[in-house]
Order: C-alpha cells, then sequence, then structure tokens
C-alpha cells in the first residue's frame, strides 16, 4: 500500500466525500439529471484513477460505509422476506421467468442473506477479502439490474430497501453506481485487506453463526407478520379520511406477452374476465380528486365501491387472502375455527380477496362461509397482511391488529 501523504488524504477522504454528497444529492432528485449522472460518473472516474492511492485509514472507512450499507440494505429486507419474494416474482415476470416462480421465496431468503453476511464481515473485518469479492458480484449484479429497470422501468420499484425507503429508478440505479465508487478501492486492495487480530478459523465460525441466526430471523418472518412494519397498514394507524371521498381510480395493465400498456377506470376493466385476466398482470394504480387516504377500492362482485365499511364499522374482521386458491384443507379449517370463533364473539367479518367472483361463489357452495366477499388489487392485499390468509382487526378505519394465520387468536382460545 502507498505510503501515508497528503495526496493519500485528498484520494481516500476527498473521493468518498464526493460520493457521500452524490447519495445526498441523489435523494431530492427521483428523475434523471444529466449533471447527476455526470458527477457521479466522475466520482467513479476518480475512484478507480486513484484507487490504489487510498491510505490505510480511507479504505477502513469505505469497508465500514460498504458494510453498514449492505446491513441496513438486508435488514429492512429481512424483517419481511415476502415482501422481497413478492418483488423477486415481479422481476421474472419482467424478463420472462416465470419458471422460477417456485423458487421466488428461496432466492429472497439467500439473496437477503448473502447481502447480511457480506455487509457484517466487511464492517467487522471478518473474511474482508472474500466479503470484499461478493460484495462485487452482488453489485454487479444490482447495477445492471437497475440499469436496465431506470431504462425501461420494467419493474416500477426495486425493493432494494424493502418498504422502508421507496426510490424511483433512477435513483436506485445512481445509488448503486456511487456504492460502486465506494466499493473500487476495496477491490484494488484487496490483498491489504487482512485481520490479524483473529485467526481464519475464527473469521469462519463467526461467519457461519451469523448465517445461521440471520436464517432463523428471516424463517421466523415468514411464518409470522413482520417485526417491524414499514407498510401503511400497520396496527395502530387510522385509516379513515376526514371526508370520504373515493375519487377516480385508475389501474393499469401490461400485457404478459406484449409488454403493452392499458389504463382504465376502476371498476370500468375486465376484471371479471379470467381469460383475459390470465393474459394481463397489474402494473400501478391511481387516484384522481376524492379525499381517501387508502390506495385502492373495495369491491363487491357487481364492482360497486364498499370501501367505506372499514371506516363505519365497529370491530370489524377482515380475512385478508389475495390468493384463496392457494389454500390448503387446514387454512380452510382454520379460518372456519376463526370465523365461529368471531361469531361467538358478537363481531362481523368480511373476507377481502384477489379472486374472480365466479370462484368465491363456488367456494361458498363447498365450504358455505363465505358470504360477504369483497375484491381488491392483489398488490395492496400483500401489503395489508404478509399472510394468505390474514387477519386484520379495524375498529371505524383504526387498524387496531393483524395476525398471521399460524397466529389466529383462535389457538390461544
Amino acid at each position: 500500500m502507498a505510503k501515508f501523504s497528503h495526496k493519500n488524504k485528498v484520494a481516500s477522504f476527498g473521493i468518498t466525500a464526493l460520493a457521500l454528497g452524490c447519495a445526498v444529492w441523489t435523494g431530492f432528485r427521483p428523475d434523471f439529471s444529466v449533471l447527476l449522472l455526470a458527477t457521479i460518473l466522475i466520482t467513479l472516474a476518480f475512484s478507480i484513477v486513484f484507487c490504489t492511492k487510498y491510505n490505510k485509514a480511507g479504505l477502513i472507512i469505505n469497508r465500514m460505509l460498504v458494510g453498514a450499507l449492505f446491513i441496513f440494505s438486508s435488514f429492512t429486507k429481512g424483517v419481511d422476506p415476502l415482501g422481497t419474494k413478492y418483488k423477486i416474482l415481479d422481476y421474472l415476470s419482467a424478463y420472462g421467468m416465470q419458471w422460477l416462480d417456485d423458487a421466488a421465496l428461496i432466492l429472497a431468503i439467500t439473496l437477503i442473506l448473502a447481502e447480511f453476511i457480506v455487509g457484517i464481515c466487511l464492517f467487522l473485518n471478518m473474511l474482508p477479502r472474500l466479503a470484499t469479492l461478493g460484495a462485487t458480484l452482488l453489485m454487479i449484479f444490482f447495477t445492471t439490474t437497475t440499469y436496465f429497470d431506470a431504462m425501461y422501468n420494467l419493474v416500477p420499484d426495486c425493493g432494494c430497501f424493502g418498504t422502508a425507503i421507496k426510490m424511483s429508478n433512477w435513483q436506485t440505479f445512481f445509488k448503486n453506481l456511487i456504492i460502486d465508487s465506494v466499493l473500487i478501492p476495496l477491490i484494488f486492495n484487496n490483498k491489504s485487506l487482512v485481520n490479524k487480530r483473529v485467526t481464519k478459523l475464527g473469521q469462519w465460525m463467526f461467519a457461519l453463526i451469523f448465517a445461521a441466526c440471520y436464517v432463523i430471523f428471516e424463517i421466523h418472518n415468514v411464518r409470522h407478520l413482520p417485526p417491524i412494519d414499514f407498510m401503511d397498514w400497520k396496527v395502530g394507524k387510522d385509516m379513515t379520511p376526514e371526508q370520504y371521498d373515493a375519487g377516480k381510480i385508475f389501474v393499469t395493465y401490461q400485457n404478459k406477452e406484449t409488454a403493452e400498456l392499458q389504463e382504465f377506470e376502476s371498476p370500468n376493466y375486465p376484471w371479471n374476465d379470467s381469460v383475459w385476466m390470465s393474459q394481463w398482470e397489474f402494473v400501478s394504480q391511481r387516484t384522481e380528486g376524492g379525499s381517501q387516504t387508502l390506495g385502492f377500492a373495495m369491491l363487491d362482485a357487481d364492482g360497486e365501491d364498499f370501501t367505506h365499511i372499514l371506516f363505519e364499522t365497529e370491530n370489524l374482521y377482515i380475512f385478508v387472502a389475495p390468493y384463496i386458491d392457494e389454500f390448503s384443507d387446514e387454512d380452510f379449517e382454520l379460518c372456519g375455527k376463526m370465523i365461529e370463533a368471531i361469531e361467538n364473539e358478537g363481531a362481523n367479518y368480511i373476507w377481502l380477496t384477489a379472486m374472480l367472483p365466479d370462484y368465491m361463489e363456488q367456494l361458498n357452495e363447498d365450504y358455505k362461509m363465505f358470504y360477504d366477499v369483497y375484491y381488491g388489487d392483489e398488490l395492496e392485499l400483500k401489503t395489508m397482511v404478509r399472510s394468505n390468509p390474514g387477519l386484520m382487526l379495524i375498529d371505524n378505519g383504526l387498524i387496531v391488529n393483524k395476525w398471521a394465520k399460524i397466529d389466529f387468536p383462535i389457538k390461544k382460545q
């Protein structure tokens, strides 16, 4: 490594400071900016040209910065692995790789784990050379993917920080370029990244123990609800608007084969046409006018808006089940017991799903418990409760509690 000098100070701290400045700038510019891109590319170029001029202190700072970012990114996704699964499904659909859909959850858990292990090892200087290699591979993948996202808007939100921080596609791509500029000095000074205080065996044991603990953490959050809820539908939030007015709700769908986009005013689109729904997929939703705080409409089988029920009913239990067709026999049995407990309590319940009305009518003939059924956008339903089925208790718009199916309160009675 080069000896410490004034020039090395400039290279070590000046470029990193410039990168941090670009990061702050990016936070205020969700749209494409030629000036911002030029500044980031200049920072990236400086990082490459002067990478061998970094001193030990500069490399430590960069290593800890990259590590801390990877830890934060993995934590925001690790508390909600199902959210990352849904995002991976969006990417698989965008790239025509639906044959991997069944592995989406495993891919999500693995990706989050890789981010965490790379981050914790970099931050604490455990297996730093291997961790740098892992960070390099991940950033090549992330930078490439987000570039195509920014250029072609394949997926509206990459979910890089789960649901904790929303970023536009250009912001995400710029963010990855900034991380690359901080990572490059670590790549070119890889041989100097060593930990002489802990043996190699000790470092491997450290990594394996943390990996095992984090996998347990992720699996727990798959089975139960996220321990930290970054979404709008969180316990304790009052969703009631001062004056409810649904306004005009527009939904955008994309053809799975041609990528054609079509926007409809809800509910005036073929949502009850099973053939059409199999060929098109939901992309986004927007509202014009109105004063509602929700991002979707709760419709009955005839397409009439009944969202006001959420604001006008005391102690309303909502079975949130976007994919009832994926229910097991145990799921139906569990829901039946929960409905019995709700009725004994004297409370009301409804079903909220993304399935078609014809399917739900047939299902009710078999199970006799799908009477009050309403229909909503599957994307919004998946943000309400991260479980299929999930249960929500809402009292005149106030979210009192939520349960994953494994935690339905019937099991405690």
